[in-house]
């Protein structure tokens, strides 16, 4: 009877590292398209003179 060694485990192979490592991409997802709408919402000119307003209203 032979005794087999383990598998070595590779780096990220754990379910704890994955889930770290896909967590990461979300966040890294979300950001990009909160930035990408914060972006759209500034392109328009209409939002633009709203939001000058409602800052010159606060004074």
């Amino acid at each position: 009877m032979t005794m087999s060694s383990p598998s070595p485990t590779l780096p990220g192979s754990r379910p704890a590292a994955r889930l770290r490592r896909w967590c990461g991409w979300a966040v890294g997802a979300v950001a990009a398209v909160v930035l990408a709408l914060v972006f759209l919402l500034y392109a328009d000119p209409g939002f633009v003179v709203m939001m000058a307003d409602q800052v010159w209203a606060c004074f």
